[in-house]
């Protein structure tokens, strides 16, 4: 861990926050050497905070040695220059395990997932992520999504349990119960946009003080993505509709076409220009033919 929590808080509260792909080779194995030189461009352009093995990263379908290779990678790649948040999650037991891993690797922070498949009940979720945020001495963003979500006093009780909790990612988009939230819990928390292409709720997010968000798209369309973040932020609402309407609304019709394509449309974007990573792992199927077909008029559009 080499960023104090004040700046881990600092960087996942302000800026735009990146989630990079995980890079498979033909046989599905991850490739090392194509993750080093993914890192190494995402990290040329203006972002805050890296997310590696997350949600676009496929967390959900790596083995543990997997993941610690990734984040070690990852960690070394970075070297200090932005900090590094890893996921955890599936069971308390998985995340435990996930959180030392990381820990262990020198990550800064972890996102930590939703528990695995069970409905929960607000306690059962509030000592779910109590375990977990005592384990480690690691900073914790709770992911609030799935069969994961919180509501506000729960989300309170978990950041007076647990010193260590620093912030709070949204995954549902119900702007109604994050600002209950945000109303409740305040500045002891930092805030995240989290839904599948936040772009889309951007401007939601922002006037209830979610200042940020994570960018999938970002893996293939950064320049365009750092441009619609820096002009949300200084009320340029021309140029957000703009590409709103040139991009992220077709690119969201498109990510609705068949479950999951949030991220086998972002592993099929990075292959058109030219960064491929592999193919997603089952459950997850990549875009046919014709569906990459459309991605690749929408990357043309907002790259001219």
């Amino acid at each position: 861990m080499k960023f104090s929590k004040e700046a881990v808080t600092n960087a996942i509260g302000d800026g735009l926050l990146s989630f990079p792909i995980t890079d498979f080779d033909s046989q599905g194995r991850f490739d090392e050497a194509s993750y080093r030189k993914r890192l190494e461009w995402f990290i040329s352009h203006e972002i805050s905070a890296v997310f590696v093995a997350g949600g676009t990263g496929e967390f959900f379908s790596l083995s543990l040695d997997e993941y610690r290779e990734i984040v070690r990678v990852a960690v070394e790649v970075i070297d200090g220059r932005l900090p590094v948040i890893a996921s955890a999650g599936l069971s308390v037991e998985a995340g435990v395990a996930f959180a030392k891993a990381a820990e262990e690797a020198g990550a800064d922070g972890i996102l930590l997932m939703p528990p695995y498949l069970t409905e929960c009940p607000q306690d059962g979720l509030v000592e779910y992520a109590r375990q977990v945020c005592d384990s480690t001495e690691l900073n914790v963003i709770y992911y609030n999504r799935g069969n994961g979500i919180m509501t506000a006093p729960s989300v309170q009780r978990l950041a007076d349990l647990c010193p260590n909790l620093i912030g709070l990612k949204d995954g549902k988009g119900d702007i109604q119960s994050l600002n209950k939230i945000i109303k409740t819990v305040g500045d002891r928390l930092s805030y995240i946009g989290g839904v599948p292409t936040a772009e889309i709720f951007a401007e939601a997010y922002l006037s209830i003080g979610v200042n940020t968000y994570s960018s999938a798209v970002f893996n293939f369309v950064p320049d365009m993505a750092v441009t619609f973040y820096k002009e949300l932020r200084k009320g340029n609402k021309d140029v957000v509709k703009q590409i709103t309407n040139d991009f992220f609304i077709p690119f969201v019709d498109l990510r609705d076409q068949k479950a999951g394509y949030a991220v086998s449309l972002v592993k099929a974007g990075a292959a058109l220009i030219g960064r491929p990573a592999g193919d997603v792992r089952a459950p997850l199927v990549m875009p046919s033919s014709a569906e990459c077909k459309e991605l690749e008029k929408l990357i043309d559009r907002v790259k001219k």
